[in-house]
């Protein structure tokens, strides 16, 4: 299957990709993952894109776009493959249409993973990751650790990111909203949307999404 999942920051898109594309058999390319391993590797596209990111500008849809190209055609994604993170805006999601209809191709389903605002601003608000292994990481309502402000692994002092404040996340909902909730209208248009209620376990949300994934695929 070819998937592409969306959704707001928090709301899990990353845990739910890892559990989805090991459960479908098929890789997760997130956008992340991309241009790290592009930069290491001081690919091309790698160093192109790190010129616009040490000059703290954004990376052109055009190299976001070809990093996704060449690793969609690398064999692994022979068979499908779960994009999370890209597209990330209408022109990048028509230039995806562009390249797979090129290549006799086509998206399955979109996962819309749908959580509430305030939900989103909570879970994110509330993280507490140790200064000693940023691994160790907390949550003031849904993991607390036994002392507050203290890691219960090593002792170390807990604190909140600066991009975790609800002042940055709201801004980032806002961004959200602006560039990239707009492909989910555009992806409905062509019948793809499946929306997927993202509260509760992990696990909880994706069998829901593998049920919904067997009702479009049959």
């Amino acid at each position: 299957m070819r998937i592409v999942l969306v959704g707001p920051p928090g709301a899990g898109k990353g845990t739910q990709a890892a559990f989805l594309a090991k459960n479908l058999a098929i890789p997760h390319i997130s956008t992340g993952d991309l241009f790290r391993a592009n930069i290491s590797q001081q690919t091309e596209l790698g160093k192109l894109a790190k010129s616009y990111m040490d000059k703290g500008d954004l990376v052109p849809d055009e190299v976001t776009i070809a990093m996704a190209k060449d690793r969609m055609e690398q064999p692994d994604a022979e068979n499908g493959f779960l994009l999370d993170g890209f597209p990330r805006n209408v022109s990048q999601a028509e230039a995806l249409d562009e390249m797979l209809s090129t290549e006799g191709m086509k998206l399955d389903a979109v996962l819309d993973l749908e959580v509430p605002e305030d939900e989103v601003v909570k879970r994110i608000a509330g993280r507490r990751i140790c200064r000693n292994d940023s691994a160790h990481v907390f949550h003031v309502t849904y993991k607390a650790p036994k002392q507050e402000g203290v890691c219960d692994v090593c002792g170390g002092e807990l604190y909140q990111r600066d991009d975790d404040s609800e002042e940055t996340v709201r801004t980032r909902l806002e961004v959200y909203h602006t560039q990239t909730e707009p492909i989910i209208d555009y992806y409905k248009a062509q019948g793809l949307v499946v929306t997927i209620p993202a509260l509760g376990k992990v696990e909880e949300v994706t069998a829901r999404s593998m049920e919904a994934l067997a009702r479009e695929d049959a």
